[in-house]
């Protein structure tokens, strides 16, 4: 089985995004960054929910468009619209026999993009295996939440950690 690899930035406060989605305040440039593409490198899959998706059409990403070309990409919602020559998948059915079986034939660690909500039920159900966190030295104070809300207490591992010199840290644990 593939592990599902939540690899995300989030600020001190605990938000993967503040009011109305804003991510200005999160670095697009610089060593973290470069980390972090080295990491996308040696995913295989992408999951996500379709609010994650449909966030990307804010980038300039269409309707149907992988956002990561090198990887499959799965979309899990029951309410999208039917995405006409799709490079994506979608799946309308988020069931944890769905995802352990997907764990089980990706070619590879799956990343788990965004969050929010999918997230915390990824979480709730066991089905997350490690987090990697980019802690940004900023607080946002609203917006969307690491797990989207209230979630049950959860213990994590921490296997590894990195101090970066623009305040960034990148913390690593197994769930």
């Amino acid at each position: 089985m593939h592990p599902i690899i939540y690899d995300v930035a989030v600020s001190v406060d605990g938000f993967i995004s503040g009011p109305s989605g804003d991510i200005s305040m999160f670095a697009n440039e610089g060593p973290v960054v470069e980390d972090y593409h080295a990491r996308m490198a040696t995913y295989t899959t992408a999951i996500m929910g379709r609010s994650t998706y449909q966030f990307g059409y804010k980038y300039g990403l269409e309707p149907g468009q992988n956002p990561y070309q090198h990887m499959e990409t799965i979309v899990f919602s029951q309410s999208i619209g039917d995405l006409k020559n799709s490079d994506v998948k979608i799946c309308r059915s988020t069931t944890t026999h769905i995802i352990r079986e997907l764990k089980s034939i990706a070619k590879g660690p799956i990343y788990l993009c965004g969050g929010g909500s999918f997230a915390g039920w990824l979480l709730k159900k066991g089905l997350i295996d490690r987090v990697i966190l980019k802690r940004a030295p900023f607080v946002y104070g609203d917006g969307v939440s690491l797990f989207g809300g209230k979630v049950s207490p959860h213990p994590f591992k921490k296997i590894a950690s990195k101090s970066y010199l623009s305040g960034y840290v990148l913390e690593e644990y197994e769930t």
